[in-house]
């Protein structure tokens, strides 16, 4: 059970350890917002992880900072009947990332974004081959969402 005077230090203690929140004036959050341009593979994957990544830094004509993405993904199956029948697969993506000074290129952070996402291959071709879409649409915006908050929890005085 946290005391009523834990509770009320908390605020104080986050202050004194230099925490701040992301989205606060001064923070990550609002110093990408709005200055980043994303360039991405002009594939479907491509596509889907780059408007994800725009939805949330927001687009600009007139960006100081390039984001460079180059997602990729693998099919694996998941699971296997008794008589060799795949009935799932996952796609296990990463997209290594680095994010770059628009000027002069030179690179400020980078880092991989990993996840995965699944899906069922019981129903017809037409059903198996809308969830595998569906999924790895899913896995595009867990990438996107996962270098996003890598890029937020940048240490301060990383961006220009």
């Amino acid at each position: 059970m946290i005391s009523r005077r834990a509770l009320l230090a908390a605020p104080l203690i986050l202050a004194a350890c230099g925490f701040a929140p992301v989205h606060a004036p001064g923070g990550v959050g609002r110093a990408l917002r709005d200055r980043v341009t994303v360039e991405a593979p002009d594939t479907q994957d491509g596509f889907r992880l780059r408007a994800r990544l725009e939805d949330r830094l927001g687009q600009t004509e007139a960006p100081t900072l390039r984001l460079a993405v180059d997602p990729v993904v693998e099919e694996v199956s998941a699971a296997v009947t008794p008589d060799g029948a795949i009935t799932r697969y996952n796609l296990e993506g990463r997209a290594p990332w680095r994010l770059l000074a628009a000027d002069s290129g030179a690179v400020l952070a980078q880092g991989e974004a990993t996840g995965f996402a699944g899906y069922s291959a019981t129903g017809t071709i037409v059903a198996t081959r809308s969830a595998e879409e569906d999924a790895r649409e899913r896995l595009m915006i867990l990438l996107a969402d996962d270098v996003v908050t890598r890029l937020a929890l940048l240490p301060p005085g990383t961006l220009p």
